[in-house]
């Protein structure tokens, strides 16, 4: 299957495709014609001497300079290496696949002024597996990404390095390998790569997808402790829900109503005064686990427009024969966003902690033994598992605290309000991967808590996730290293396997 780049629309599930399973990607043949229109446009402002902002100029508070037609290459090839300055650990594969394909994507809507031949080199690295190194920090989230942006063009010149599949490589032998040489810049190009938003879009992209994954999964893991601790479902009842329509709670409380259905571990105590209300972190899932879903949905639309867009500076609009200088590159319609699915996210993994807690406190888990197993004292079970999940939502509220209220001035305050959406999206991701980690936990210590209410039957979608977790992981009799029965579970839970579907 190849996804083809400059297309009319570009979904998260494409960009998954690209990123993660390494999908051709090619050229749209009508967005080639907007790009070669829109590159003559550059070209004739060029011969005619114009002052064009980061075409005949320089760039940031350096817009003031005027460059002649000769050093036009030179600007360009600097601009790349002197912006080229990112720090830290590089950014993972799928990230830098994903921000390729989006940055061509951008390009190849005819609006950036840029030759076919980058495009060409763009779709080589990415139908090659040539990926450019790029550092995870140093993007103030505007104009655009722009140093991890740099890192990301700067092979295309011939430098830094990268990984050809998989082997890391001076990017000027690996340019060898593939039969290119080193791409010279014209004008307008090379800061046609590096502004834009794809750095943070692509993170936030793949958040958002491995999110939906563990909202699935944290109704299910919610519904088997519901089982697990004798909670009563009366709060799942249909027209409480209907008297507060929000979508997400509706469908929160539908879906809890399908995993319980047909519990016979439910029936057997619904008669019983041994809870007259539960705890919110049982009773106000739907609302909860609802609000969660709601700002997902809205962070994916959000997403899903940015992708499509152009956000690079200045932009060219054929039609009008103009160069026009803009603030597309911004980065704060994704920045906040993000910053909102943050703190969803971290309300999610929140209150799947504080189940967990009743679930091993035999305070609060109605008749389960202490830490869910049978010697406690000789044995732990699984009361370190709450100490894990409460450092990682511990963690996961000083990463919720917003990026976007945060900004600083750049290029002598000419950049005086930046975004930093790039911060919020790696924020993002950890909060993802560490809620993926609590939501297991949740899930390992509800299961073996299920233990304790055979020979009764669960309900339907219960009954599947449980069957699912005992296909890797057995109950727990004695102290083991759970640790490897955590790492199992998380991986079915980021692969969508504990749905209860």
């Amino acid at each position: 299957m190849e996804i083809l780049a400059g297309s009319p629309y570009i979904s998260i599930s494409d960009l998954i495709l690209v990123s993660r399973r390494k999908a051709k990607v090619g050229l749209n043949p009508d967005a080639l014609k907007k790009v070669k229109i829109s590159r003559s446009i550059v070209e004739k402002a060029v011969l005619e001497k114009r002052v064009v902002y980061g075409i005949t100029t320089g760039f940031g508070k350096l817009a003031e300079t005027f460059i002649p037609f000769d050093k036009n290459q030179e600007l360009q090839k600097n601009l790349l290496l002197s912006h080229a300055v990112g720090v830290g650990e590089p950014l993972p594969e799928e990230v830098v696949r994903g921000m390729l394909f989006l940055r061509l994507h951008s390009l190849a809507k005819g609006f950036s002024g840029v030759r076919p031949a980058v495009l060409d080199y763009l779709v080589r690295f990415l139908n090659e597996n040539c990926l450019p190194v790029v550092p995870s920090q140093g993007s103030v989230g505007s104009s655009g990404d722009l140093a991890p942006l740099a890192h990301l063009a700067l092979p295309l010149i011939g430098y830094g390095e990268v990984l050809l599949n998989s082997r890391m490589l001076r990017a000027a032998d690996a340019l060898k390998e593939l039969g290119l040489g080193p791409l010279t810049l014209e004008a307008k190009e090379g800061l046609g790569l590096i502004n834009g938003t794809q750095a943070m879009t692509t993170i936030g992209a793949l958040s958002v997808h491995d999110a939906e994954n563990l909202f699935n999964a944290s109704l299910s893991a919610a519904a088997m402790t519901l089982e697990a601790t004798l909670s009563a479902e009366s709060f799942l009842f249909k027209k409480i829900h209907q008297i507060r329509p929000h979508e997400g709670q509706l469908y929160a409380a539908e879906r809890m109503r399908q995993l319980v259905e047909g519990s016979q571990l439910i029936e057997s105590h619904k008669n019983s005064l041994h809870k007259i209300q539960d705890a919110y972190s049982i009773r106000c899932i739907p609302q909860v686990h609802g609000a969660v879903l709601d700002a997902l949905k809205y962070v994916k639309q959000v997403l899903e427009v940015e992708i499509n867009s152009v956000t690079d500076n200045p932009l060219v609009f054929p039609e009008e024969e103009a160069i026009l200088s803009g603030g597309n590159f911004h980065g704060h319609p994704v920045a906040l966003p993000l910053d909102f699915l943050k703190i969803a996210l971290a309300s999610l993994s929140n209150i799947s902690e504080r189940r967990i807690e009743r679930l091993v406190n035999p305070a609060l888990s109605c008749g389960l033994p202490a830490f869910l197993t049978k010697y406690s004292g000789i044995c732990s079970g699984m009361m370190i598992l709450q100490y894990t999940a409460a450092s990682l939502v511990s963690e996961n509220k000083g990463l919720s605290s917003p990026a976007s209220v945060d900004s600083i001035p750049t290029s002598a305050n000419q950049e005086d309000y930046n975004s930093m959406g790039t911060t919020a999206a790696r924020q993002l991701a950890k909060i993802v991967s560490n809620s993926f980690q609590v939501v297991g936990i949740e899930f390992l210590c509800a299961a073996q808590g299920l233990e304790f209410r055979r020979p009764l039957k669960f309900g339907v979608g219960v009954e599947k996730a449980f069957q699912k977790i005992r296909e890797v992981v057995p109950p727990l009799e004695q102290d083991r290293l759970i640790k490897l029965d955590l790492e199992k579970i998380v991986e079915l839970v980021q692969s969508g396997k504990l749905s209860g579907r």
